[in-house]
């Protein structure tokens, strides 16, 4: 069986298991607390795991661990084809879906993960004002500008690409869900919030939300 290395707030891991969901794929979960005891993440058993001291890691069931949540569902898309599909089979549609999610996961996310905002507050001593400022800016930066690729491409759908969810509302729902954590609006992003609801009405969506997690509950 799959296992996933994983932490109910980090939005990296909540895009995993969205996909996982979405291919019907069973997983055991191993939780790796980005808090307690220092960070569980830097210890050195989780280090041997994965160096970057990052959540996700995926376990493949040959026991290859995988890392990067982007490359992960694609390897699920790869290895498990007769599920359905995170990626368009055009090659134009697995473009822009690709560039959607990377939209969220290399522009937005990389600049309001937990290790940026500490390094904020516990190096260079800005204020907690000061550090949700920093994060709404970059929500605000991002989404804006998803927004119009969605708004302005034909292909967009009931979901960002067409009307099957794809790799982009795995990575699109969990950055919506830390804006609300950090009240920033999206108002001002009808088509992400129009896309988000109808994400949030499906069982993967709802199974891998953060709240639903054994860890969080814990």
């Amino acid at each position: 069986m799959l296992t996933l290395y994983t932490y109910f707030r980090s939005s990296a891991a909540y895009r995993v298991r969205i996909a996982l969901g979405l291919k019907g794929l069973p997983y055991a979960s191993e939780f790796v607390h980005l808090v307690h005891d220092g960070g569980q993440h830097h210890s050195a058993a989780y280090r041997a795991i994965n160096p970057q001291q990052l959540v996700p890691s995926l376990r493949t069931e040959e026991g290859n661990v995988l890392t990067q949540s982007l490359a992960i569902m694609e390897y699920l898309d790869e290895a498990y084809p007769d599920t359905p599909a995170l990626l368009p089979a055009d090659t134009l549609g697995r473009a822009r879906v690709r560039a959607l999610a990377q939209a969220v996961a290399c522009e937005i996310h990389p600049l309001n993960n937990l290790r940026v905002l500490r390094y904020l507050t516990q190096e260079l001593s800005l204020s907690d004002e000061q550090k949700t400022a920093w994060y709404q800016h970059w929500i605000r930066e991002g989404l804006s500008a998803m927004e119009t690729m969605l708004t302005s491409s034909s292909a967009t759908g009931r979901f960002c690409h067409g009307d099957t969810p794809s790799l982009a509302d795995c990575c699109l729902v969990p950055q919506v869900f830390n804006a609300r954590r950090f009240a920033c609006p999206t108002d001002a992003y009808p088509t992400i919030e129009r896309i988000v609801q109808a994400c949030e009405q499906l069982p993967a969506f709802v199974q891998a939300a953060p709240e639903q997690q054994a860890d969080a509950q814990a």
